[in-house]
């Protein structure tokens, strides 16, 4: 393997998963700000994503909405306004 290849700042961190709560220990460069400890009993920096392959419809078989950041309810919102247009002509 070559030597000095990677960023300085390239170390393990826990990669949490904010709707299932699985957790992956995988080396990153990602800032994190937070740290917690792992099972080796070490603390790692903790970055939170929205969506992991433990949560993903693709790798799960099953179908759910995650919404974070209410972008389905805007959604409902436009198409129940377009529909009420389309029935008042």
């Amino acid at each position: 393997m070559k030597k000095d290849i990677h960023p300085k700042d390239y170390r393990p961190v826990i990669f949490e998963d904010a709707t299932s709560g699985k957790r992956f220990l995988i080396s990153s460069t990602v800032a994190a700000s937070k740290t917690d400890k792992w099972d080796d009993g070490k603390e790692y920096p903790v970055f939170r994503v929205e969506i992991s392959s433990a949560s993903h419809p693709f790798y799960t078989g099953t179908s759910k909405t995650i919404d974070t950041a209410g972008r389905v309810e805007k959604f409902k919102t436009r198409a129940a306004k377009k529909t009420t247009k389309k029935d008042k002509k």
